[in-house]
């Protein structure tokens, strides 16, 4: 069965009401697992559209199942609803009312253009064959995450879910532009934590001590040839340290030096390689400086990988819908995102939504103070989710 209503127009028309949630939620912004009152609207929006509606799931989590009028296959789409501990800088009437949090990510738009897909596919149910899950998932910034904890609650299952498909509004594409990749998109965001012991002493004497200070600072030095030296050129990997802490006075010789770092591979063999990796570099550094040291390894999400075929199938979508020359490659971002665990366990892909408007003064990146998106994007995006889900199910 092919639907046959016109889902561009229908989209279009919807603009205002994706714009009202999408500020609503940006007003109201709720830290991973504490999206209480943003999951109590989509339950409720859920509801109204005459969904079965599943809800706590994995703490906060919200399941909508929409049944087509004839049997067939299972798409979920997914959007994640929490926000950053980040205070928002921007002046509009929709900032943020709640000091320290803000919808820095787009987590906002990504809840609101899902919602409307939702409104947009129930009316035409009997138009449908199969049946579409929409997932509205908690707490996508903070490791562990929520998408773990929603596939363990079975959201996977009953009835199976044959594909998955997701989107991210981009900063880095212009407004009007669909980012489509397949293979991997994003890293996994993988961090380490180290402390280094020495012996303390008087600035003035410092052979009488171990420099745990020196020794970190060589660390830190000679960590940077893992990737220019160690690593494929074209295999993308980023080791960065973010926390150096050692001293307590000018003058005296630090005991102990602490650091934290994030490691950001796409990878899989390479990710399992880089905990030995660093621990050597580390062990020959303290060793030669006669320092000791403990060092944990933390493997965050996975790198998001996107299936091909599935990739292929929501690019053509895209394509018929908006043009070839609207569908742009985005690059692999060596950011992190736990969508990546639904693509381990289901075929699917992850696109790119452009929100960047230079013109409008809307050009600030995901994570930023005065991050904002191009609003004229959001019906595009729900249209985008709505073509892909059909696309696959009449595939």
């Amino acid at each position: 069965m092919v639907c046959v209503f016109d889902v561009k127009r229908e989209c279009e028309e919807l603009f205002d009401e994706v714009v009202a949630i999408r500020r609503d939620f940006h007003k109201h912004p709720e830290l991973g697992f504490q999206e209480v009152r943003t999951a109590g609207i989509v339950a409720e929006k859920l509801r109204e559209y005459g969904l079965e509606v599943k809800t706590g799931i994995n703490k906060t989590g919200v399941v909508g199942l929409l049944r087509g009028a004839q049997p067939g296959k299972t798409v979920l789409l997914r959007a994640d609803m929490d926000a950053l501990k980040v205070n928002e800088e921007n002046e509009c009437d929709y900032k943020s009312e709640i000091e320290g949090v803000m919808h820095a990510c787009g987590h906002d738009a990504h809840t609101a253009m899902l919602l409307v897909a939702a409104k947009v596919l129930s009316r035409h149910r009997d138009e449908i064959k199969g049946n579409i899950k929409f997932l509205f998932q908690p707490s996508e910034e903070n490791f562990p995450g929520g998408a773990l904890g929603m596939i363990e609650e079975g959201v996977l299952e009953d009835p199976h879910v044959d594909a998955v498909f997701g989107q991210h509004v981009w900063a880095g594409i212009p407004s009007g532009k669909i980012g489509v990749r397949p293979g991997p998109i994003m890293a996994a965001p993988d961090e380490f934590r180290l402390t280094i012991k020495g012996k303390g002493g008087h600035g003035s004497a410092p052979h009488l001590g171990v420099d745990a200070l020196v020794i970190g600072a060589q660390v830190v030095l000679a960590l940077q040839t893992l990737v220019s030296r160690e690593i494929d050129p074209l295999n993308p990997a980023v080791v960065s340290i973010g926390t150096f802490n050692s001293g307590t006075v000018m003058n005296a010789i630090p005991s102990e030096t602490k650091m934290t770092g994030t490691v950001r591979l796409t990878d899989p063999e390479l990710r399992k390689e880089m905990p030995d990796k660093i621990e050597r570099i580390v062990k020959g550094v303290c060793d030669a400086m006669r320092g000791e040291y403990s060092l944990e390894y933390v493997h965050g999400y996975p790198p998001t990988v996107n299936d091909p075929e599935m990739t292929e199938l929501a690019g053509e979508a895209l394509r018929e819908a908006f043009g070839e020359e609207n569908i742009v490659d985005p690059g692999i971002s060596m950011g992190g995102e736990d969508f990546s665990y639904f693509l381990e366990k289901v075929p699917g892909s992850f696109i790119m939504l452009g929100i960047t408007n230079e013109e409008k003064g809307i050009d600030k990146n995901n994570h930023h103070p005065k991050f904002d998106i191009d609003e004229n994007a959001l019906p595009l995006g729900v249209e985008a989710l709505v073509r892909i889900a059909l696309k696959f199910l009449n595939s």
